[in-house]
């Protein structure tokens, strides 16, 4: 069956047009609690939200479906996304849910749902959810509705978790570091972490107003991070988006750093410690470099669809512990069960600290190789992948770039484009190739 509402990582859309109203997620929560309620008499449920000012209207609506089904409810107020996974696993919950729509604009929100064991839930469990949204409501005798309580002290739990994962035997002390919470869910705790394990921190992005979360700031929008880190000399820069679970650094020459980097330093800092890493999860946008310098350090690469959703699907086939993103989507699985931007970050510090050297040294024998990507416009309906000329000439480029380069082709999701990407370690020839390619589509 295809899913109607549910998408690659949860509900998400424009708040006040379907499905992100508050009717349908009073619904969509009646809902998850009769799926609950198949195989627990009284579930528990936990939900956390970032900083919109929607935030507040779909809690409420969240909260009164799940008690109208016979669910308890433990609210968390604002939390990174990787904060409810981490309290739902460690409370021991029936399931964990956040508001959040990520790095979106503050009109967007969403609903997502992580499992008792702080992952993600298959896809047959959304399909079940679906299912019991086309039945009647079933409203449970007043005896039996949910109750609701805080959990006050959420946010301190998630901040001693997150420095969990950082080794006990080094500190951050004698680096300033700008930490941009992208005016988002860890506002209130990312500051918090690098300071208490010893960091001087200058923040920005951390005076949320329900209207300008991911605005100009944020991972997404990283120059602010780059012109803060130099105003202020600072060692580090460390920017997350709206619900912290996306990550980029930026170093004290206002380098900007991406995922893919970022995953090659915590790969190596594991290699230089002796432990086994028979391989990484990358995406098919993952630069060709990485993935070179890897396999030199004998290291495989697998190559997942876009969507951190389908790295930790590779991860768990393969039960390796690392992969990301160029985004900044970066999993440890054995720190965290999801991916966490602020745990990342320390993963990333940690390898610099204990090395005693910045990120740039360390990635000193990796030089990114340039990506041309280009967007061609078709009518809809066509069938661009039964075209042989541009068979032909993809076979073509394949072959001038050899070893050296790659090609991918892709269509978007979400519009009627064919998205043409091509990477070479000469950036004209990238350019080049990836132009024959798309004029061969027009």
């Amino acid at each position: 069956m295809k899913r109607e509402y549910f998408g690659t990582d949860g509900i998400r859309g424009t708040v006040g047009q379907a499905p992100i109203t508050p009717d349908f997620v009073l619904r969509l929560a009646h809902s998850v609690g009769q799926v609950l309620r198949k195989s627990e008499t009284r579930p528990v449920v936990l939900i956390g939200k970032d900083t919109r000012i929607s935030g507040y209207m779909l809690e409420s609506a969240l909260e009164s479906g799940f008690n109208s089904a016979g669910v308890d409810v433990v609210l968390l107020g604002p939390l990174p996304t990787p904060g409810v996974a981490y309290l739902t696993r460690a409370q021991r919950a029936s399931l964990g849910v956040v508001i959040s729509a990520s790095h979106n604009a503050f009109q967007d929100n969403g609903i997502k749902f992580f499992s008792a064991q702080g992952t993600k839930l298959p896809d047959a469990w959304e399909l079940e959810v679906e299912a019991a949204l086309r039945t009647q409501p079933q409203w449970v005798q007043s005896a039996a509705l949910g109750k609701t309580r805080r959990l006050d002290d959420a946010a301190g739990r998630y901040i001693e978790f997150c420095k969990s994962t950082f080794a006990y035997d080094l500190t951050l002390k004698g680096l300033k570091i700008v930490v941009d919470g992208a005016h988002g869910a860890a506002y209130h705790i990312a500051p918090k972490v690098f300071h208490e394990l010893g960091a001087e921190v200058i923040a920005i992005g951390c005076a949320p107003d329900g209207l300008n979360i991911n605005h100009l700031v944020g991972a997404t929008h990283p120059q602010a991070l780059v012109a803060a880190v130099k105003e202020h000399k600072a060692d580090f820069g460390v920017a997350l988006d709206g619900d912290a679970d996306r990550l980029q650094m930026v170093d004290a020459q206002g380098r900007l750093f991406n995922g893919d980097e970022l995953l090659y330093l915590m790969a190596s800092d594991r290699l230089q410690r002796g432990e086994v890493l028979p391989g990484v999860v990358g995406t098919l946008m993952t630069n060709m470099a990485v993935e070179l310098a890897l396999k030199a350090r004998g290291v495989e690469v697998v190559r997942a669809k876009v969507g951190d959703r389908y790295v930790l699907e590779a991860l768990h086939e393969r039960d390796w512990i690392l992969g990301g993103e160029g985004s900044g989507h970066l999993l440890a699985l054995d720190k965290h069960t999801t991916g966490d931007g602020l745990i990342s970050a320390l993963q990333v510090l940690q390898t610099c600290v204990r090395a005693d050297k910045t990120m740039a040294e360390l990635l000193s024998e990796v030089t990114l190789f340039p990506q041309t990507l280009l967007n061609v416009r078709l009518r809809p309906g066509t069938d661009w992948q039964s075209n042989a000329a541009l068979h032909a000439q993809t076979k073509a480029v394949e072959q001038e770039l050899g070893q050296s380069g790659r090609v991918l082709i892709r269509a978007s999701g979400t519009e009627p484009l064919v998205r043409v990407m091509v990477e070479a370690r000469d950036p004209a020839q990238a350019l080049r190739c990836a132009q024959s390619i798309a004029d061969t589509l027009q």
